[in-house]
């Protein structure tokens, strides 16, 4: 084995003079069924590593681009306290993206190179914020389902093989926990308003909740990294299995609200424990994914101009690290 460091361009140094073996890929994955957690300087293979560069840069993103869709908010939100929770919570995201990002950067990747990866379309976001907020629901829904979905997501992470990773997503949870409660409130608010409000309500769940079962992924058939990142355990359920557990906490909160899930195929299977649901509109889940989503092209046009606007604070900062050095020197 060999310590795994960066160079001073945040890229690894230190390879290995021969290639991986069959004795370290072994001695890898006994590590991994041992429950021991693979630190950032630990010998891993290759492919661990792009999995986890691939996961947790596309992690940070998502919280990142996230911030946009409820920003759009903070300066219509209904009362004073709800701008304030708000407010919390965006800031809550921008922090959620920078401890990824700290983690992702423990592996080789410059930050650098993971926004221009985001910018240039190489890598990607979930599908989820690239879907508009309409109404003041909307923003109650977002926190009762997305963050719903990514808590049921994100509890295992914490006990990811990586412990980088695995570690800030302790942190990342608490909090996605009050986002989702917060959600809640406000959808409960509304269904307990007038007509009109709970109607907002039911339009925001008709028009989220197949977008939030879609959070989880492809079907684990067609799913081309589950396997192995279960093996490795840096997931620790598939997909199909998370999107299941959403579905049967989400629907008695549903029915608590007094509100009607958009899905004529919905059903509780007494035998299975299970409420079964409709098939997912698959063609609609790639086409975002391929950008073709309501609104693609203006979140990746925002986080630009927020990149380009944002230059020169950074390399102010760099210029003054700079002289502290030069003066420690």
């Amino acid at each position: 084995m060999y310590t795994q460091g960066l160079d001073q361009q945040g890229k690894p140094e230190g390879k290995r003079d021969a290639p991986e073996s069959a004795a370290d890929l072994e001695a890898f994955q006994k590590r991994i069924d041992a429950e021991e957690k693979i630190e950032a300087k630990d010998w891993m293979p290759a492919a661990y590593r792009r999995t986890l560069v691939r996961q947790i840069s596309q992690h940070a993103h998502s919280e990142i681009i996230g911030m946009q869709p409820e920003g759009n908010w903070l300066t219509r939100a209904p009362t004073l306290k709800r701008k304030a929770i708000l407010l919390a919570k965006v800031q809550d995201e921008a922090g959620h993206g920078l401890y990824l990002y700290g983690a992702a950067e423990t592996l080789g990747v410059s930050r650098d190179q993971m926004v221009a990866d985001l910018l240039s379309g190489k890598a990607k976001y979930s599908t989820i914020f690239n879907y508009p907020t309409l109404t003041w629901a909307d923003i109650g829904t977002i926190g009762w389902l997305v963050d719903g979905a990514a808590i049921m997501n994100q509890i295992p992470l914490c006990r990811c093989s990586y412990g980088p990773y695995a570690r800030a997503m302790v942190r990342i949870c608490k909090e996605e926990s009050f986002h989702q409660r917060q959600g809640f409130d406000i959808m409960l608010v509304l269904c307990r308003g007038s007509g009109e409000q709970k109607a907002m309500a039911q339009d925001a769940l008709d028009r989220w909740w197949w977008p939030s079962l879609m959070m989880f992924g492809p079907h684990d058939s067609e799913s081309k990294h589950s396997a192995k990142s279960m093996a490795w355990k840096i997931k620790r359920f598939s997909n199909d299995e998370l999107r299941q557990k959403f579905v049967d906490a989400t629907v008695p909160q549903a029915e608590f609200l007094g509100l009607k899930m958009p899905d004529d195929d919905l059903r509780y299977d007494k035998k299975s424990g299970h409420y079964r649901f409709g098939e997912i509109d698959w063609q609609e889940f790639h086409d975002v994914i391929a950008g073709n989503g309501p609104c693609n092209r203006q979140r990746l046009e925002q986080r630009t101009r927020a990149q380009d606007d944002g230059a020169w604070v950074r390399e102010a900062a760099c210029a003054h690290a700079a002289k502290h050095a030069a003066k420690a020197a």
